[in-house]
């Protein structure tokens, strides 16, 4: 656990970018800065999904202001992350590039479900430590997540693509208010959010959380207007629904409690939470102070399970819902760790932490690397490779999975399918110790490594070399005769590989 640290959180909203900044004193967190600018990179996404100049140039000159602030602070103490108008964009790449040198820190993309874990963290300890079955919502610019828990343990998560900036350029795009539209607006909502229905039926929880940016909204008119502190209800919702039809738009509007910022995207902002309302028989809501960012707090703190053993998790998870062999995945991760070992730490110097992440994830890779013979044997590498490209998996971001994605795809096969990754030291060293781990354990068997050495290539560029034990070729030929294909594989690389001893 943290303390008497700062610590910080940057949350990359689709209407808003937050930065939260707090110190730890006796293992609780202390807000002492909150700063919040109204970005909507949500509504600049083009018709090709493509984020707009001008919405890069506003979300650059945002985290650039956070970055100045947070100046000073180790990487430890700050985590950033971007939601779903990065998880839409296909230019991401080229923001998050000049965006995560401007804040001075990475920024994870995270996918839909590791989002609505977050948002529950951050609303469940903002609550009493109770075991209520608990029902949270957050209605974002592009997204919205339903998520149920027990005390503050997130148990059923979903993130469906609809939200307040998309609602309104899709039914109110010019900004008038009427009743058809609203009619129209709720329907779409529902036929989106129509899966939610089974899973989270009244049934399931005890009391319902409302988060973020709609929320509040929609619960500062109301309060303005003498409804009661900290609720949003459906006779609430009704009423404000009328002063929007009566105001015919989003210009015209003036009612207490309504920002300026606001107005453009109230109209889809209302029509999604009555769309939820309808939908599962909420008749009241209750205002929680917790958020996306709280939960990257409480993961910063420790509070929550360790995000290594949420990783973990998530691979045995996937591991098990698509029938890997987990034995032998675990048996390919362990002589790939000590292969890679042998690369990235050749003088046996002291533990480096970058070694050990890096090792990390290439046995999770290896753990994982059969994945894709549950769909089918003929190239289920890359099966493999695009199941992890699209899953939702807790703990990490779509960057980290799609590194692992990498690592499966390049484990068999030509090497030219992910030459474009391969200028990283680390993927190259990563890449040809899952391929030799793979090879070395092709018998499904612990391999006979003794006499084993595997050496980078030096300052003059030469090949990474392998030597084996002058008997080792005779001892087990058909290993033998898959390494000298491995040389091959290598040789239109401009990084090469060699076998000495065969």
């Amino acid at each position: 656990m943290q303390t008497g640290n700062r610590l910080a959180a940057v949350d990359l909203g689709s209407n808003s970018f937050r930065l939260e900044i707090g110190r730890v004193e006796h293992g609780q967190f202390q807000r002492t800065e909150y700063l919040k600018e109204t970005v909507r990179q949500g509504g600049g996404l083009d018709e090709n999904r493509n984020l707009t100049a001008q919405a890069m140039q506003a979300g650059w000159d945002c985290l650039a202001r956070f970055g100045e602030r947070l100046a000073g602070f180790k990487a430890s103490e700050v985590r950033a992350v971007a939601t779903q108008t990065l998880r839409e964009a296909r230019n991401r790449d080229e923001f998050l590039d000049r965006a995560n040198s401007v804040l001075g820190f990475p920024i994870d993309v995270i996918s839909g479900r590791e989002e609505a874990r977050l948002i529950y963290q951050g609303v469940a300890q903002m609550l009493p430590d109770t075991q209520e079955r608990r029902f949270a919502i957050d209605i974002g610019g592009r997204s919205t997540e339903l998520i149920l828990g027990v005390g503050r343990v997130p148990h059923t998560m979903e993130s469906f693509r609809v939200g307040s900036i998309a609602w309104s350029k899709r039914y109110f795009p010019d900004g008038q208010f009427t009743r058809s539209a609203f009619e129209i607006a709720e329907i779409a909502a529902m036929a989106v959010l129509d899966e939610a229905f089974d899973a989270y039926h009244p049934d399931h929880w005890d009391a319902c959380y409302g988060s973020a940016g709609t929320v509040s909204a929609i619960g500062d008119v109301l309060v303005a207007a003498g409804w009661p502190v900290g609720h949003i209800t459906k006779e609430g919702l009704d009423w404000l629904l009328e002063r929007l039809v009566n105001a015919q738009s989003a210009e015209r509007l003036r009612i207490a409690g309504m920002r300026e910022d606001r107005k453009a995207i109230i109209g889809g902002g209302v029509s999604v939470m009555r769309a939820i309302f309808r939908l599962l028989n909420i008749e009241s809501m209750e205002m929680a102070s917790g958020g996306l960012r709280h939960g990257l707090i409480c993961d910063l703190l420790g509070n929550t399970e360790n995000i290594g053993d949420l990783r973990v998790s998530s691979v045995a998870r996937l591991a098990h819902k698509f029938g890997v062999d987990t034995v032998h995945g675990q048996r390919v991760g362990a002589v790939a760790s000590q292969l890679y070992a042998m690369l990235a730490n050749p003088t046996k110097r002291p533990a480096d932490p970058d070694v050990e992440r890096a090792i990390r994830k290439l046995n999770w890779a290896a753990e994982l690397h059969e994945i894709g013979s549950h769909i089918s044997h003929s190239d289920y590498h890359k099966h493999g490779a695009y199941i992890l490209d699209n899953a939702d998996a807790m703990g990490f971001s779509l960057s980290e999975m799609h590194r692992l994605s990498l690592l499966v795809l390049g484990h068999r096969g030509k090497l030219r399918k992910i030459e474009a990754a391969m200028t990283d030291t680390e993927i190259v060293h990563q890449v040809l110790a899952l391929r030799l781990a793979v090879i070395l354990c092709h018998a499904r068997r612990d391999p006979d490594l003794s006499g084993m050495a595997l050496k980078p290539a030096d300052a003059s560029a030469g090949p990474i070399r392998l030597s084996c034990r002058p008997d080792w070729a005779q001892a087990y030929p058909q290993s033998a005769h898959l390494l000298r294909e491995e040389v091959q594989a290598w040789e239109k690389l401009a990084c090469r590989f060699e076998v000495k001893g065969l």
